[in-house]
């Protein structure tokens, strides 16, 4: 009973609404555990008088903080509609995903149970991987506003005005159920103990470690970078959940594929070993390099006024994408060949003559 009370007299000194009503919850239960029904009642029609609305209008969020100096914008916000399907990832990674969704939908019932955690989720990997996606996924799940700090905006050349700014946007978010998404995370996150950075980036991260830790149940934070080594060993602890997000594996680059080319008319997703070959000529590239690459052949196959993507067109954004540009035609075409396009359809897809595909194959032997 009196951590309750010590939970709900720190809710109320912090202005979480949600602590409060969370723990006056439970106060309420165990009081009727103790055959204490009078007192029990009160709180309990007081709880039913004062619950917190589930929802954040949009008048809530129509003033957004900017920095000082610039005037610029320090937040922007969405409300993403994307789905759990459009997550890529393997099945491990996204029960994580999900378990923190349903923790935080949950989060009375933790209480209850005596288990206290944060709504904290640090994304790591490298770029073009789901992070931002994720972001975006939690927030069309728990149907929370997404407010994404703008790093162009907080950093300020200012002595002391980042911190400023950082508190800034930790406030805003504050006051309202939403997730607070925080890219880049590393910028304000390094190692305070890395000699090359200047005291005023140290008590950034000093700003940041206060901010997170007086952060109301009501928000949900994600932070994301693409340099986990560069962070600080106490960020690491403000967070209940830590996630690393990887390069695509072939069976994930295959559905990639389907995601992007299924309602696409295709000559790759139909024919098993076709999809093999793109498969593992896409190794080693980021879930949005593919994304990029499967585009840019539908969209160079719309203007070519082709009706349906060939693998060899597939295969030469890829080369493209790889290379820049196909100063080689003779590598290019060994490319081709090297993952499973005929001589065939090199020449009359690509416009390449039989001889010139011939000799390639020959200086290459």
């Amino acid at each position: 009973m009196y951590t309750e009370i010590i939970k709900i007299i720190e809710g109320g000194l912090s202005g979480d609404k949600e602590k409060v009503f969370n723990y006056a919850s439970v106060l309420a239960s165990n009081l009727k555990k103790q055959n204490e029904l009078t007192m029990s009642s009160r709180i309990e029609n007081l709880l039913a008088q004062k619950k917190p609305k589930s929802f954040v209008t949009v008048d809530s969020l129509a003033s957004k903080p900017v920095d000082t100096e610039s005037r610029m914008d320090i937040v922007s916000i969405s409300y993403p509609d994307n789905t759990f399907s459009e997550l890529i990832l393997p099945k491990t990674v996204k029960d994580e995903i999900q378990e923190f969704i349903e923790s935080f939908r949950r989060k009375d019932d933790l209480l209850r149970a005596g288990i206290e955690m944060n709504n904290n989720l640090l994304l790591y990997g490298p770029p073009g991987c789901g992070k931002t996606t994720v972001a975006e996924v939690i927030s069309s799940m728990t149907k929370l506003p997404l407010i994404t700090a703008q790093l162009d905006g907080l950093v300020s050349s200012l002595l002391g005005s980042t911190a400023k700014n950082l508190r800034k946007i930790f406030d805003f978010a504050s006051t309202r159920e939403c997730i607070l998404f925080l890219d880049e995370f590393d910028v304000i996150a390094k190692l305070r103990d890395d000699k090359n950075e200047l005291g005023e980036l140290k008590r950034v991260v000093n700003s940041l470690i206060q901010n997170i830790d007086n952060l109301p149940s009501t928000t949900i934070l994600v932070a994301a970078t693409n340099h986990q080594d560069l962070l600080d060993s106490a960020i690491w602890r403000r967070f209940s959940k830590v996630v690393n997000l990887e390069l695509p594996r072939e069976n994930e680059i295959e559905e990639l594929l389907k995601l992007y080319l299924g309602n696409q008319d295709n000559a790759i997703l139909g024919n098993e070993k076709r999809t093999l070959q793109i498969c593992k000529a896409l190794e080693g590239l980021s879930h949005s390099d593919i994304k990029t690459i499967t585009n840019n052949a539908l969209k160079r196959g719309i203007l070519s006024q082709k009706n349906c993507l060939s693998a060899s067109d597939e295969l030469k954004e890829i080369f493209l994408f790889r290379n820049h540009a196909i100063d080689d035609e003779k590598r290019f075409v060994n490319f081709l060949l090297d993952n499973g396009a005929t001589q065939k359809e090199i020449s009359e897809e690509q416009g390449i003559p039989i001889r010139k595909i011939q000799v390639a194959i020959k200086e290459k032997n």
